[in-house]
Formats: structure tokens, C-alpha cells, sequence
């Protein structure tokens, strides 16, 4: 392969490179690629402190209130199973993280996945979505923390100044100077280091855990001697029949949303390969077990009809002569609004600094703070706009967009999963500074193919040796069957990108289609079998080929494998695509200008600093030679 053919890859100069610059991907962050300068962060961190990160990120305040509004809505008794279902379908997820995760442990989470497995574009629009999350959800947590604190001074007119909140006059602004304080006391903790952060987080995240277990004792002891009263309503355990549960599954299964915080630490653990996949799985766990016993009690406790929307599990204790429970219980509240509002704001920096190594930001994201080892100039960046936003703004309406920036970071890593087992990156980029090299083995490949030997760049001894390999290379059959096996593979590959498509174009045509409520009855028909037929015949074809032979080798070896490739990532896929599609209209239309915010700058800025602007393409088995044989290379 000859120079100029790899650069087309890379190049994505003027207008008419933009199509190539969005495909263009990354390689896998190695000690290679480390050893350009770039400062690392610190590795501090094992399987208990990402359990904490993870668990603290993920059980935040709204379990104290989903369980009444699901119950009441949708599920009834059937409350625990829609958690089981719904935590089931974040396992889904979960183990496409932990391989990529453990294969490519470097900050960035899905922003850094994509990149290496779909491209810069897809990886830009992640990137962005994920950085609007962690903006809006640490400024909507960091609002709640008031009210809540407001019971333990006799309600919100009783606060002290300090922690209430004030309408500012000619302006109509309610500010509530308590959010942004804890906004930038958390700031100044992840500034501190990371080691001190996710022990502070661990701390708070126990202690939340212990109230949930009060919850879990205290109620087990009130339900034996009521007789668990809410199992015996007339309506049965399923009052809203099957459906209704499965639609509590879908609600509650942004409870989940969190365990992703432990990917974007990747580059902070100690032994990624077995830590990453550990942690990821045992939060997960915990965070389901602790919802399911909660669940189990209220819903026992209270008839599902007669349960407090708004403070259920307060009131169910305060019906049976517990009033000093509430206070037990508010502070399970507060401790979990601090736990998360820690989660929502440890990845941002991470993600901001892994896009501006990348070049598709400026640089100042990418400054590592030599003592802490931390990106301290984004964490106080993204401490300022949390900050800003949790003082001056009621964020509550802008919920429904933190979840886009995670189920499209979920989609995309299951779509990652497929592209890395069935069409990794049989080319990587090289440098500028290697690119040398590359044309010295070019030459010594085009003189070693005219018979030239030991003429020129190529010092070869043992030339009788070389002369029967060439010519044994050069002889019919051999020559002939290695063609064939070139064919086969390009066929294979080809097949499995085109199947990949058909999942895709399927899975969204049919939660399209199932999803409109404003079409008549054939079109939507018309549109689901289109879906399934797309879908299964996708699935079909990536279940009957093989994988790629070089997925064993992408990455760094010896992680965590995702089992049941291609129905696990399949299913994963449609499930959040499914979310994705239901979360309204007005939510999307948020985050549309968002979005199109993210493409200008990519489009003026991202896509011309790239750091993969002036690269050029080589197959893995030749960049991995020429690194070899650099001094630049440390292994």
C-alpha cells in the first residue's frame, strides 16, 4: 500500500474531505501513543473505590420518590419485578462497557470508544451529548439538596438565608445559592485528587446505603406484624396487567443510569484488564439488589393505590407510628444527591480532556495538573457552568436531556461491541513522526520485490535464505490461495459491515414505527415488518459468519469478553434505541440545537485541528513493525 493511499483517510483538508474526516478513526491508546509527552492521570484507583464511584453515580434522591409514582402508575405489587427487568436491561449495556472498557482503558468512556470503532463524527456528537448530561444533571441535583434540607428546619421558610432560596427582584430569577456552593465544594474535592475524591464519594455512598438498609430492616419488621397489607389488594399483583409493568420497567430503568461514571475512570485504575469489568458489574449488582429490597418493603407495606407520590417511603413509616423515620429517610436523600452531583461531575473533565488530546478542542482542556494529576483547568471549568446553572436556572425541565446523552452513549458503545468482534480496524493511523519510516519500508518492500538484495535501504543478510522466500511467495499456487484468502475476508467483512447496517436501519424503523401514535393503523404496520425483517435478517447473517480473526488482539488482551455476540449488543440496541425514541418531542427539540451547537464546532474548529488531520493509514501488522523499530516506541 502506498503512501498517498493511506492519507485519504486522514486528510479531511476543505470541504471536500469533510465526509472522510467524520470516518476517520483513532487507534487504540497505548504506551506508544502516551509517550508523546502527554501528561497521564494518576492510577490510584481499585475494584472497591470504583464499586463506590459507581453505586454513589447511580442510586441517587429519585429512588426515594420512583418507587411511589411507578407504583401508583404503572406496576402496583409488581413494582420489584420491573426493577429486576429494567436492571436486566442496563446488564445489557453494562457488559458492552466492561469490554470496552477493559480493552480500551483510556479517559473519554463512549466518546473514546467510538472514536476507535465508528469515527470521528459519531464520536464528536457523543462527546458533546455527554457533556450537555453532566452539565444539566449535576445543576438539576444540586437543586434538590434544598428542599430536602428544608425539613430538618421545619420547612422552606424556616432555612437560613444562606441555604434558602430567593427570588431576585425585576429579573423574576429564583436563586438558590446552597446548589451552587456544593456545586463548587465538590469542584474543589476533584480538584483535590482523585484518590481523596473517590474516598470522600465511597464515605457518603455507605452511609446512603445504610439508610437504604434501615429502610429495608425497619420495614421487613413493620411488614411481619401487619401482615403485608399492600400484597393483599383486590386488583392482584399485576393491577395494570403486563403492560403496566413492563412500562414501570422503562421508568425505572434510568434509575440504572450511572454505572457508565466507572468507564470514564479508565485511565485511573491500576489493573484495568480485571478491575474495570469488576467494578462495572458489582455496582450494577448492588444498585439492583438494594432496589428490588426497597421496592419489596414499601410496596408491602402501603396498598400501591394509597402510597404518597411524593414522599413515599417517609409517609409509609409515618403511617405506622414511625414519624422519626422521615428524618432517617430525608437524609438517605440528601446523602444520595451528594453522591450523584459528585458522579455528574467527576467524567465531564475527563471527556473534555480526552476530545481536547484528540484536537477537537483546544488544548487548555488537555492540561494535567502535575501535583494532583488531575485535569484540574476542566474541573474547574465544568464546576463554573454547574455552578452557574444550579444558582440561575430551574433546570427541572431540562431533566429529559440528560438522558438522551447516555442512551446514545448506550447505543452507540453495543454498536462498538459489533464493529470491534465482526469489522475492527485492520488500519491504523500513523503519525507524522513515523510516517519516515513507513516510506523506508516501502522502499525496502518495492527493492526486496525487484530482487535487489542488499542494495539500497534494505541491509538483508542470508541472501540465499530471502531469495527462496521470494521466490516461494512468488510461486503460482501459494500465490493464488493467499489471493483467495484476501477475497474471502473482504467478502466476510464486507457482508458483516452491510448486516451491522441492516440491525441498525432495522431496530430504528421498527421503535419508529411501534412508537407513532398518529399514523393509521397499516402504515405503522407497513413499518414494523419492514423493522423485523431488516432486523432479523441482520442478526441472521452476524450469527452464521465468523468473527473477525484480529478481535483477539485489538486492544489490550486479557479483559473481560462480552458473551452472547451479536444478540446481546442486538438487544441492547433496540432497547435504548425503544427509550431513546419515547422521551418527546420537546426533549429532542432541546437537544436538536444542542446538537447542531456541537456540529458548527466541529465543523470550524474540530475538524481542521484534528490531530488526525495529517496522518496516514497503514495496516496494523506494519505499524506495529515500524513502532518497533523507531526509538520513539516504549514498551
Amino acid at each position: 500500500m502506498a503512501l498517498e493511499a493511506g492519507s485519504s483517510g486522514g486528510g479531511g483538508r476543505g470541504w471536500g474531505g469533510g465526509f472522510r474526516s467524520l470516518m476517520r478513526r483513532k487507534q487504540v491508546d497505548s504506551d506508544r501513543v502516551r509517550a508523546e509527552g502527554q501528561p497521564q492521570l494518576a492510577k490510584e484507583l481499585n475494584v472497591p473505590e470504583l464499586v463506590a464511584i459507581g453505586v454513589g453515580s447511580t442510586v441517587g434522591a429519585g429512588v426515594y420518590v420512583l418507587v411511589g409514582t411507578v407504583a401508583r402508575e404503572h406496576a402496583g405489587p409488581a413494582l420489584t419485578i420491573s426493577f429486576l427487568i429494567a436492571g436486566i436491561a442496563a446488564a445489557l449495556s453494562a457488559f458492552c462497557y466492561a469490554e470496552l472498557a477493559s480493552r480500551c482503558p483510556s479517559a473519554g468512556s463512549a466518546y473514546h470508544y467510538s472514536y476507535i470503532c465508528v469515527g470521528e463524527g459519531v464520536a464528536w456528537l457523543i462527546g458533546w451529548a455527554l457533556v450537555l448530561e453532566y452539565t444539566i444533571g449535576g445543576s438539576a441535583v444540586a437543586r434538590g439538596i434544598s428542599p430536602n434540607l428544608a425539613l430538618f428546619f421545619g420547612g422552606q421558610d424556616s432555612l437560613p438565608w444562606i441555604l434558602a432560596r430567593h427570588q431576585l427582584p425585576w429579573f423574576g430569577i429564583i436563586v438558590d445559592p446552597c446548589a451552587a456552593a456544593l456545586v463548587f465544594v465538590v469542584t474543589v474535592l476533584l480538584c483535590v485528587g482523585i484518590k481523596e475524591s473517590s474516598f470522600a464519594q465511597g464515605v457518603v455512598t455507605v452511609l446512603n446505603a445504610c439508610v437504604m438498609i434501615f429502610v429495608i430492616v425497619a420495614g421487613s419488621y413493620i411488614g411481619f406484624q401487619i401482615g403485608w397489607v399492600g400484597y393483599k389488594v383486590s386488583d392482584g399483583y399485576f393491577p395494570h396487567g403486563v403492560n403496566g409493568m413492563l412500562a414501570g420497567s422503562a421508568t425505572v430503568f434510568f434509575a440504572y443510569i450511572g454505572f457508565d461514571t466507572v468507564a470514564s475512570t479508565a485511565e485511573e485504575v491500576k489493573n484495568p484488564q480485571r478491575d474495570l469489568p469488576l467494578g462495572i458489574g458489582v455496582a450494577l449488582a448492588i444498585c439492583c439488589a438494594l432496589y428490588m429490597a426497597v421496592s419489596v418493603v414499601i410496596v408491602g407495606l402501603v396498598p400501591y393505590f394509597a402510597m404518597d407520590p411524593d414522599t413515599p417511603i417517609s409517609s409509609a413509616f409515618t403511617k405506622h407510628g414511625m414519624q422519626w423515620a422521615m428524618y432517617v429517610v430525608t437524609s438517605g436523600a440528601v446523602l444520595a444527591l451528594c453522591s450523584t452531583l459528585m458522579g455528574s461531575l467527576l467524567p465531564q473533565p475527563r471527556i473534555l480532556m480526552a476530545m481536547a488530546r484528540d484536537g477537537l478542542l483546544p488544548s487548555f482542556f488537555s492540561d494535567v495538573n502535575k501535583q494532583t494529576q488531575v485535569p484540574v483547568k476542566s474541573t474547574i471549568v465544568t464546576g463554573i457552568f454547574a455552578a452557574a446553572l444550579a444558582f440561575a436556572m430551574d433546570v427541572s425541565q431540562l431533566a429529559g436531556m440528560v438522558s438522551v446523552g447516555t442512551l446514545l452513549a448506550f447505543t452507540i458503545v453495543a454498536v462498538s461491541i459489533l464493529i470491534l468482534r465482526y469489522v475492527p480496524p485492520d488500519e491504523v493511523p500513523l503519525p507524522p513522526s513515523m510516517q519516515e519510516s513507513f516510506r523506508l519500508n516501502q522502499e525496502c518492500d518495492e527493492e526486496t520485490d525487484r530482487g535487489l538484495l542488499g542494495v539500497g535501504n534494505c541491509n538483508l543478510s542470508q541472501t540465499k535464505d530471502v531469495i527462496v522466500v521470494v521466490e516461494s511467495v512468488k510461486d503460482p499456487l501459494i500465490d493464488k490461495r493467499l489471493h483467495k484468502g484476501k477475497m474471502d475476508e473482504t467478502k466476510r467483512r464486507k457482508i458483516a459491515s452491510l448486516s451491522i447496517a441492516s440491525v441498525c436501519a432495522g431496530v430504528l424503523i421498527l421503535t419508529s414505527s411501534a412508537s407513532t401514535t398518529w399514523l393509521p393503523f397499516l402504515p405503522i404496520c407497513i413499518g414494523c415488518i419492514i423493522g423485523v425483517v431488516l432486523l432479523l435478517a441482520g442478526l441472521s447473517l452476524l450469527s452464521w459468519i465468523d468473527q473477525d480473526a484480529g478481535r483477539h488482539s485489538f486492544g489490550h488482551s486479557g479483559g473481560f469478553t462480552c458473551p452472547f455476540v451479536p444478540v446481546l449488543p442486538v438487544l441492547c440496541i433496540l432497547i435504548n434505541t425503544y427509550l431513546l425514541i419515547n422521551l418527546g418531542g420537546d426533549t429532542w427539540m432541546r437537544v436538536g440545537i444542542w446538537l447542531l451547537m456541537g456540529v458548527l464546532v466541529y465543523v470550524f474548529y474540530g475538524r481542521t485541528h484534528s490531530s488526525l488531520t495529517d496522518v496516514v493509514y497503514v495496516p496494523v501488522a506494519q505499524a506495529d513493525e515500524i513502532y518497533r523499530s523507531s526509538s520513539g516506541y516504549v514498551s
